[in-house]
């Protein structure tokens, strides 16, 4: 019988070609965009003064300003552009809606000779006019200069003191200590921030909005999201909604086929000695996490009651250096035990070991001297004790990419000899399938994406808008591109190899996520793009591309799960129990952060007014846990079950499930009170301005949302402690039945 097209593209080969004809196109586009990057940023001006001609900062002073804001980490306490930390405040923002409340006041006094609150409506209407034209006509951001009317020059003026003030002497209302930077980097970071003020409120040549797409939403200037937002909602809303079903169809018509044979489970009766040396990666694995855990807890109060200590104070430990090591553990702790996975499933695959053992070791040792100098470093750049070395030792302080660039250019190098490590083994296996290519080639963008978040590679990237082009670049393609591409050919093998799923079920399911990752993870970048300063294409290009990546791996568990439970219903029994456990919970939690929570905040309309608020958080740390974290942990399971059968220990699974349970309902639990508070953020932003959203006073009336995160927050906490206890025991207190410890 003739195949029809549907049936072709469906096949393994069809599948396949598929995903590289997609990669190349999807690739080819952000490489054109990217090269059209320089002609679309906002220009760093070269001088900026008033009309009287005063200099009031220079483009050399923006810079300087951007170092000094990075270098104190202010952007893992307040946000800029709405990237960064939710407890401070959008440090632009904060500058523009201080600005026009100024020209309020000014002209005011010279149009009508009185104040503000005296003004009636149509006097208001004046004023509010002759602001409008001052932000959006008369002020221009151009590469030359920039010429401020002397109303805005004293504007200016007036949020320099305001923030060198804050930042030099601190708020303790506000969680921010202070007493580390001095009046003259403050006066260089108040020029930062004024530039992305300009960034927000001049007009982009040839258009009628903004270099930020109009964001954030200020009533008091008209500023408010535009038609374009809606459409590409609306066809964003549509697209998935209909792709949804189509992918859900084509993987019960085309993908899980009943009845094409199991294989029997991996059969575990010794371990090779490179297998061995993994076990004193787990505990230190399992610590990080844990240690992540409370750190979360911490961060959590400074949320709740930011103008009170928890057990330590403040001033020694400060929001900013705690929120960027909590978020650099989460990284460590989950690619070390992703590196973890890759070598213990390496040597099954090539029925081999390493020819040099040791290497693993010297691996382990090259983590913990990264992790450990790294986090100190984090912590003593942000704190103003590396001034001279931040940038190589210290504290790089842009979100995700904290570490110091020695750091970075030691932690490429771990990753490179992971790869090579897992390579020379994988090529001599006797299977060549494309699950191990996968797994292969996957590996390898994981060793060599991070790089793009260290370009220049000596210096810090002079403006921001570039800057943070390439950052997204690792947050994004590096954990949606890479590491799900190697989370689906991991997924997949286990499947096959735990006798849960046909090699050519698993095959197949594979090569359609990885095509449908490949055709939403590479442009989907641009989903962050909308609003810190690229143009406005992003928005239809970012918003497009959504969520439905996670849909076939979830498909493919949920198969697998009905075979697991059969297994133990039967006399056959099934050895992986807890480690399937992991990977099961990893592909619900990754359609409900990477998926659910990842639709509420992506689409344009939504992100406009939720943009930099507690809204992203729900997305943040389930998706992180599911598509990452939870596969990490499933790694460090099975290298204790594959140690305990190898060397015939006993094995008990009821701490383990606990623990399990325990953290999966706590972050479950956790995205209730975040989405609530979110959610009022998102609507006090759409109804009063986004500046007032990020402030104290919006919060108070959903601040017990955030004080009832305690409940899920200490379940996790709990539940982590479990797991780490739970993995000691396995490892280094378990003895053989019968045997006397």
């Amino acid at each position: 019988m003739k195949q029809s097209i549907l049936d072709r593209f469906m096949s393994r080969k069809g599948l396949y070609v598929g995903f590289w004809v997609v990669a190349i196109l999807a690739v080819t586009a952000l490489i054109i965009f990217t090269a059209n990057l320089a002609k679309e940023v906002p220009p760093i001006p070269e001088v900026v003064k008033s009309a009287s001609g005063e200099v009031l900062y220079t483009h050399d002073d923006i810079v300087q300003g951007k170092a000094y804001f990075q270098e104190f980490d202010l952007m893992d306490y307040g946000t800029f552009l709405g990237m960064g930390a939710y407890l401070g405040p959008d440090f632009p923002t904060e500058f523009f809606h201080k600005r026009v409340e100024f020209l309020y006041n000014y002209y005011a006094q010279e149009l009508f000779g009185k104040s503000r609150s005296e003004l009636n409506e149509l006097e208001m209407g004046s004023v509010k006019e002759r602001v409008k034209k001052e932000i959006r006509v008369d002020t221009q951001l151009r590469k030359d200069q920039v010429v401020y009317s002397e109303a805005s020059a004293q504007a200016f003026k007036k949020n320099r003191e305001y923030l060198v003030n804050f930042l030099v002497n601190g708020d303790r209302e506000r969680a921010f200590p202070g007493k580390v930077i001095t009046p003259e980097e403050a006066e260089k970071i108040a020029a930062f921030v004024d530039w992305g003020q300009l960034v927000q409120t001049t007009t982009r040549p040839g258009t009628n909005r903004t270099w930020s797409n109009d964001w954030p939403p200020e009533p008091l200037v008209d500023q408010r999201s535009s038609w374009t937002n809606h459409f590409y909602s609306l066809w964003e809303f549509l697209l998935l909604w209909t792709f949804t079903i189509v992918v859900i169809f084509l993987a019960y018509e085309y993908l899980l086929k009943k009845d094409e044979p199991l294989e029997p489970p991996i059969s575990i009766t010794e371990l090779y000695p490179s297998q061995r040396k993994l076990l004193k990666y787990v505990p230190v694995v399992a610590l990080l996490f844990f240690t992540q855990l409370i750190l979360g807890g911490y961060l959590a109060h400074l949320y709740s009651d930011p103008a009170k200590d928890f057990v330590i104070p403040q001033s020694i430990l400060p929001f900013n250096a705690v929120r960027s090591i909590h978020i650099n553990l989460a990284i460590l702790w989950i690619a070390i035990g992703w590196l973890v996975g890759g070598l213990l499933i390496a040597p099954l695959v090539a029925g081999e070991d390493l020819k040099y053992p040791w290497l693993v070791d010297v691996l382990w040792l090259a983590l913990l001297v990264v992790g450990l100098g790294g986090i100190a470093g984090i912590y003593l750049g942000a704190t103003g004790h590396l001034r001279e070395v931040w940038f190589w030792l210290g504290n790089e302080g842009r979100e995700f990419l904290n570490l110091g660039r020695i750091w970075d250019i030691a932690l490429v190098l771990g990753l490179v000899l992971w790869f090579l490590l897992v390579f020379s083994l994988v090529r001599k296996a006797k299977e060549n399938n494309v699950m191990l290519g996968v797994i292969i080639w996957s590996a390898f963008g994981i060793a060599t994406l991070y790089i793009a978040g260290m370009i220049p590679l000596t210096e810090i990237m002079p403006n921001f808008t570039v800057g943070d082009y390439y950052r997204w670049w690792v947050v994004h393609l590096w954990v949606e591109l890479t590491f799900e591409l190697f989370a689906a050919g991991v997924l997949a093998y286990l499947s096959v190899a735990l006798g849960l799923i046909s090699r050519k079920t698993a095959e197949r399911i594979m090569l359609f996520e990885i095509f449908l990752i490949m055709m939403t993870g590479v442009l989907g970048v641009g989903h962050h793009y909308w609003w810190q300063g690229l143009d406005q294409y992003w928005i239809a290009v970012g918003g497009i591309f959504s969520a439905l990546e996670p849909l076939p791996l979830v498909l493919m568990m949920i198969e697998a799960w009905k075979n697991q439970r059969e297994k133990v219903a039967s006399k056959e029994g099934f050895a992986f129990t807890i480690p399937f456990m992991w990977l099961a919970g990893s592909a619900f939690l990754n359609w409900l952060g990477a998926g659910f929570f990842g639709m509420v905040i992506n689409t344009p309309t939504i992100d406009y007014y939720a943009h930099g608020t507690y809204l992203i958080m729900p997305h943040a740390h389930v998706a992180l846990l599911g598509a990452f974290g939870y596969i990490s942990i499933a790694f460090l399971y099975l290298v204790a079950r594959t140690n305990s059968l190898a060397k015939g220990l006993s094995w008990k699974e009821n701490l383990s499930k606990w623990g399990f349970w325990l953290l999966t309902i706590g972050v479950v639990l956790f995205a209730i009170p975040t989405a609530v508070i979110g959610f009022h953020q998102a609507k006090v932003s759409h109804d009063i301005g986004y500046y007032f959203a990020r402030s104290r006073e919006a919060l108070q009336p959903v601040m017990w949302w955030a004080k009832i995160r305690i409940i899920p927050d200490g379940l996790m906490i709990l539940g982590g402690a479990l797991i780490l206890w739970d993995l000691v025991k396995k490892i280094y207190l378990a003895r053989k039945p019968g045997q006397i410890g």
